[in-house]
């Protein structure tokens, strides 16, 4: 049973290195943050989130696909995530409501990390905790840059 265990741990940790949002954590650092993150399982179609929701999570794909759309709008999804992606970052930084829908386009696991969860990682591992909020304000800055510059191509 224990090497179960270790198993399933070290190919959390695996799946977790593949995401950006950690690039720059040593593999020690992965383990760290594995405890603070919830192993969150979704059939095909199955809403992980909803528009207009309260945030609670960032998520990462460990495997599957996670489809994220505005529900009623339009039939076309704003994106498909695939293992290695993450989403739903904002929840760890604001209370605002969800922007979008999130729901599962296949069998999907996730590894959800959720606000109290990454307060309490900020506390007792302060350099994991800076170095995620970094990763997140890039990538936030990079969406930022290119929403700007999408709507200087269409005016």
């Amino acid at each position: 049973m224990f090497d179960f265990l270790r198993r399933q741990s070290s190919d959390t940790v695996l799946r977790l290195s593949e995401s950006s949002l950690f690039s720059g954590l040593a593999n020690s650092d992965l383990k760290t943050l594995e405890g603070f993150t919830h192993a969150r399982h979704y059939l095909p179609g199955e809403i992980i989130f909803d528009q207009g929701e309260e945030g609670q999570a960032l998520y990462i794909v460990v495997s599957g696909q996670v489809i994220i759309c505005h529900p009623g709008k339009s039939e076309s999804p704003i994106a498909e995530l695939g293992p290695g992606s993450f989403f739903g970052e904002l929840a760890l930084l604001d209370d605002a409501p969800r922007s979008a829908q999130a729901r599962a386009g296949a069998e999907t696991e996730l590894a959800a990390l959720f606000r109290g969860d990454f307060e309490r990682l900020m506390e007792s591992h302060a350099r994991i905790a800076s170095r995620i909020a970094l990763q997140l304000a890039r990538n936030l800055g990079q969406r930022l840059r290119n929403s700007v510059a999408s709507q200087i191509e269409s005016a």
